[in-house]
């Protein structure tokens, strides 16, 4: 079962220019193929004076779901390539959409094929890289005057707290890769708090 994978830090966009043709390369995290192709949809209707608005996306934790579209270059080289560089850095979760402003010059399959793979490589290098984690989550509820200490004290420790409710109770949502959270709990409490584990949860490293 995977546990952890790579997706981008950040938006992303980079230009690279090819014997006058500007290639664009827009990236973007997602969640799934209807916001996948949303993006694509918002970057055609922004950039609507360019001829092509290549895309290619990757999801899930095991990389199960991948598209591309050449929208309207020659079959296999636009959203082929582009997609064989999502695959390369082993990053999900992602949407790269590539537009390009033709300079009145044929670049030939091979000039298209390295365009649109350059393009998302520079867009990948700007965006960077973050890991993420495949964690269980735990709630903890303790008084409202325990509630930032102990939200600090955690958060030292390495612990990732996803959020706070207050109600009769100050209720601490948290997430963590180890088994050893509730020692450290009683640890940092005297025993006062327990934790209620509530499942997993993918958060960023």
């Amino acid at each position: 079962m995977t546990t952890s994978y790579l997706t981008i830090a950040r938006t992303g966009t980079a230009e690279i220019e090819v014997k006058r043709s500007r290639f664009r390369c827009h990236l973007d995290r997602i969640d799934d193929e209807t916001a996948a192709r949303a993006v694509v949809e918002r970057i055609r209707k922004q950039h609507w004076d360019a001829r092509h608005h290549c895309s290619a996306f990757v999801l899930g934790p095991d990389a199960a779901v991948q598209r591309s579209s050449d929208d309207g270059e020659p079959s296999g080289t636009a959203g082929a390539p582009m997609l064989e560089v999502l695959r390369g850095r082993g990053v999900s979760d992602v949407v790269a959409v590539v537009t390009r402003w033709f300079g009145g010059t044929l670049l030939g399959a091979g000039g298209l094929v390295r365009a649109y793979g350059d393009a998302v490589r520079a867009g990948l290098d700007i965006a960077g890289l973050r890991a993420r984690r495949l964690t269980q989550r735990y709630d903890v509820p303790v008084a409202h005057g325990d509630a930032g200490r102990l939200e600090s004290e955690l958060r030292a420790r390495g612990v990732q707290v996803l959020g706070v409710d207050y109600a009769e109770q100050a209720l601490l949502h948290v997430a963590v890769v180890d088994d050893g959270f509730v020692d450290l709990l009683a640890e940092l409490t005297g025993g006062a708090a327990r934790a209620r584990h509530t499942g997993q949860v993918w958060v960023d490293a």
